[in-house]
């Protein structure tokens, strides 16, 4: 709309801006990283891993060293070929300059250096520069190691040799700036399982993890690759076939992995790749292999006659039933879908994959009859159930979001409608319960009292899952729907905490609630909506002064302050020995409770343990709790 206005502020050629050089990045990182929060902070140690990685596609490098040092800087080493020192014919600077100080600029371009890269947007170790207090760099090649300095991206030493080498590779040492980033706080957990998944995609690289700040070493190489991956997933589960199925082959220059396995669960787990970055959206090479299984186990069960000519083809949500499935290709030229890198677009690669898993599977379940006659039938039993399934979830389903006449009659609603406010406490008992209803704030607060200790998810089929009361009522009241029809603009409540009894049995059913999220509404852990609550243990009174104490540490921190004399100590059993007064003051009121959000920092490890602490197996569970024993540090007995 043209402005007429007298007064309007002119505009001309001086207005526009230019940014030099790396300029760009520091004024507007979120472009770059996405955010400067947490995420975009690891971001920076996985551009620079993912150089050395692309060093392991290459076939120059074996082994990568991250380490995090007492300053919060980390230090990446590998053995590759060394960044180039030369310089560069263009820019008259050494090649090393050039990567570290220019957007777009690296050898993953010409497909000459790399074949295969992750990081094909060039921006990577020159918006790590850019975007730290301070950077140094060694490069060992040529028989010299190599020198040089920088300052929030700007040069403030010249590249010269320093010493030499036998050996080549690559060390940078980065800071991320601090006026940059909201926090400069590395976190193992964060760092370790994106190693981790790396060594497991990369077989026989080892991959060393160091914090100087607490002194944790881990280590990882895998030989056996995906399959050892799948192995990882399925620990504790009974599996067909033992030992996963491994199906590899280079077509056309895309070399295509695959590594399958049925458990004796109901969950489907599929991880796909495309040059080491997990697709979370999946994609053409996840829908190949997809389309492929379905075809196979059909064509397969027919040639068993366990499927008759006059009955339907399976679906592929009955094959996928207890499937854990890595897929990882690697292919010169990949298209992902979106900034984020999180769906394939090659349209070539599906059928790449659907020729490799068909072939690759029909060749095993010929040599593998009985084999093939239990993933079979595991399907068939999944098909049967299917229909139950659905006339169960047809119990919870919510006609539309407006819709809230149908609402379980143990729930005690909140009056606001918005979501975003709105908050649901599931409440361990009816006496808990009966306290949260009364201390509640009707306004943005809900209540659903849980009796007993809910199903546990992870060795039930859906039908039986949704047979469940205390389940089904769950559902209802969130309004999300579940499985296919899962939509989380649906949910009626963006705040779902998790509120129990601090003892062994309230332990026990935060596990199960929390195995139902993750398995059946992940979508609610990934988007922050689930939250457990934090009730006190102690109620501490000395004269007329109260405290509530949430910690064990906290009490004896107490008696050092106040000593012990005159001091009367409560115990807190269970929700149900406060009062409503009371449990809202410590639990409930927003300006005073203490409630953690539940986060999924590592999707691989959390799937291991969901699996082992809730799976059929003993053995498994009782090694893992005998090997974490020592990191518990409140546990009521």
């Amino acid at each position: 709309m043209p402005n007429n206005s007298s007064n309007h502020t002119d505009y001309n050629a001086t207005h526009i801006q230019v940014l030099e050089g790396l300029e760009a990045v520091r004024r507007r990182p979120g472009m770059y990283i996405g955010t400067t929060g947490s995420r975009g902070l690891h971001h920076l140690v996985f551009e620079v891993v993912d150089n050395s990685i692309d060093e392991v596609l290459a076939g120059e490098c074996q082994n990568i060293k991250v380490t995090i040092n007492e300053d919060n800087s980390v230090t990446v080493i590998d053995d590759g070929r060394g960044i180039p020192v030369e310089n560069h014919p263009q820019q008259n600077r050494p090649a090393v300059e050039v990567v570290l100080t220019t957007l777009h600029a690296g050898g993953k371009f010409s497909g000459e250096s790399y074949k295969v890269a992750g990081g094909l947007h060039g921006v990577g170790v020159s918006v790590v520069n850019a975007l730290s207090e301070r950077l140094e760099i060694e490069v060992s090649r040529g028989g010299k190691v190599y020198f040089q300095r920088y300052r929030r991206g700007e040069k403030q030493t010249e590249l010269k040799p320093v010493g030499s080498s036998k050996t080549t590779g690559t060390k940078i040492t980065f800071r991320p700036d601090p006026d940059i980033f909201e926090k400069v706080d590395f976190e193992n957990d964060i760092i370790i399982q994106r190693l981790r998944e790396l060594a497991f995609l990369n077989k026989g690289t080892r991959i060393h993890f160091v914090d100087l700040r607490s002194g944790l070493k881990e280590q990882f190489r895998f030989d056996g690759g995906i399959v050892q991956y799948v192995a990882y997933l399925n620990q504790g589960k009974e599996t067909v076939p033992k030992k996963p199925v491994y199906l590899e082959r280079e077509i056309n220059g895309c070399y295509v992995e695959i590594a399958l396995q049925y458990h004796a669960g109901y969950n489907e787990i599929i991880y796909s790749y495309a040059n080491n970055i997990h697709t979370q959206e999946g994609g053409t090479h996840e829908y190949g292999l997809k389309v492929s299984l379905t075809r196979l186990v059909n064509d397969f069960a027919r040639k068993l006659g366990l499927l008759k000519e006059n009955q339907g083809n399976l679906t592929g949500e009955d094959i996928r039933e207890g499937l854990t499935a890595v897929l990882s290709v690697k292919l010169l030229d990949p298209q992902f879908e979106g900034q984020t890198k999180t769906k394939l677009g090659n349209p070539e690669v599906r059928s790449l994959v659907d020729t490799v898993c068909y072939e690759g599977l029909e060749a095993y379940m010929e040599q593998n009859p009985a084999t093939a006659r239990k993933m079979i039938e595991k399907a068939i039993r999944a098909f049967r159930a299917r229909e139950a399934a659905r006339k169960a979830r047809e119990l919870t389903r919510r006609k539309n979001a407006l819709e809230f006449t149908n609402l379980p009659g143990k729930l005690a609603d909140c009056t606001s409608k918005d979501p975003g406010e709105s908050e649901l406490f599931l409440v361990e008992g009816d006496s808990a319960g009966g306290s949260a209803k009364q201390g509640r704030d009707r306004r943005f607060q809900a209540i659903l009292p849980l009796r007993g200790k809910i199903l546990n998810v992870e060795k039930a089929r859906l039908d039986k899952i949704l047979a469940n009361e205390e389940i089904r009522t769950m559902i209802t009241a969130l309004g999300t729907g579940i499985g296919n029809e899962f939509t989380i603009e649906r949910t009626r409540y963006q705040k779902i905490v998790i509120m129990t009894d601090a003892d062994v049995d309230g332990s026990h059913i935060r596990v199960l609630l929390l195995t139902f999220f993750y398995r059946f509404m992940p979508d609610l852990i990934e988007s922050g909506f689930v939250y457990i609550a934090q009730p006190p243990l102690y109620k501490v009174k000395k004269g007329k002064q109260e405290r509530y104490l949430y910690r064990e540490e906290e009490l004896e921190m107490l008696f050092e302050t106040w000593g012990r004399d005159g001091i009367q100590v409560q115990r807190y059993k269970g929700l149900g020995e406060m009062n409503a007064d009371q449990l809202w003051e410590t639990t409930m009121n927003p300006e005073t409770r203490i409630i953690k959000r539940v986060e999924l920092i590592d999707a691989i490890q959390a799937n291991a343990i969901f699996s082992i602490l809730m799976g059929d197996k003993v053995e498994p569970r009782r090694r893992f709790i005998e090997e974490n024993a020592r990191l518990v540090k409140n546990l009521d007995i």
